[in-house]
């Protein structure tokens, strides 16, 4: 995309860049599905374990950069850090012992992977995973909490959901908009503008492929990394690069996203929470 006919504003240009991709997954049937509540226990575990190893690379970074000049401004480890949350989630579905109990699945680890390098070697695209997740998350977050405590029967007083709760977010709303007008006083040049712009799809894309691959049915060794004959088609769903979002256009003609029992609710739950997060920013 010419970055010369893009918004000012940092983060509505990452809005407009990313349109192609909401457009994508507003006409799937996936709304409609996990609004249903086909959630397993399984599936969620899944999730959260997935979702403790990205929140652990993503804040190990934050962390490293918050003097950046080009992260600092949007550094609120207090308000928005999930990795004590999903702490406290892993304990509570996996028991004391859950660390030993949890696996980094081969597209968690890429996507570990890249936050690391991002986080290392190009601060300056920290802003786009860190505005794409926890906005995600803190947008859709009220409303999946809601779904899952009623799908698996949790307890209404927040056990095993504490991740989707911001308890120092006394409004969303008005956070999201300190949020947004702190990404704006960042300084990017048009090349970096469309680096950054970049790298927020590339965002978009790894979230994809890790809940594409918590979908299917797996065994450790898939877990683990290791992926044999058939298992090639745990293949990213974002292939095709469109011209200026670099999210497929037939993502929808690609391979389903159910399996013989039902959708997986780990695909459908990570997938609205960007979605939502992204609608309602």
């Amino acid at each position: 995309m010419d970055t010369g006919s893009m918004p000012t504003d940092l983060s509505e240009a990452l809005k407009l860049a990313t349109k192609e991709s909401h457009e994508l997954a507003e006409n799937s049937e996936f709304m409609r599905k996990f609004l249903k509540g086909q959630v397993t226990r399984d599936d969620f575990t899944l999730l959260l374990d997935s979702l403790y190893f990205i929140y652990t690379a993503l804040e190990e970074e934050t962390e490293r950069n918050k003097d950046h000049p080009a992260f600092a401004p949007v550094h609120f480890p207090s308000e928005l850090n999930r990795k004590e949350t999903l702490e406290q989630d892993l304990e509570y579905f996996h028991g004391p012992e859950w660390k030993s109990r949890i696996e980094c699945s081969k597209a968690t680890a890429n996507y570990v992977s890249r936050l690391h390098h991002v986080g290392r070697g190009e601060p300056e695209l920290l802003v786009a995973h860190a505005y794409i997740r926890y906005l995600g998350d803190l947008s859709g977050g009220q409303m999946l909490r809601r779904v899952a405590q009623k799908a698996l029967q949790l307890p209404s007083t927040g056990e095993g959901v504490a991740f989707f709760t911001f308890d120092r977010v006394t409004s969303a709303t008005k956070f999201k908009q300190l949020y947004r007008s702190r990404m704006n006083t960042l300084e990017a040049d048009g090349e970096t503008l469309q680096r950054i712009l970049d790298e927020a799809n590339r965002a978009f894309q790894l979230n994809m492929e890790v809940f594409n691959e918590l979908q299917r049915p797996s065994s450790g060794s898939e877990r683990n990394g290791t992926v044999h004959g058939s298992d090639i088609r745990k293949r990213a769903v974002v292939q095709g690069r469109s011209m200026h979002t670099g999210i497929t256009r037939d993502l929808q003609s690609r391979e389903p996203l159910t399996d013989g029992s039902g959708l997986r609710f780990a695909l459908l739950l990570g997938l609205v929470a960007v979605v939502l997060g992204w609608y309602l920013l």
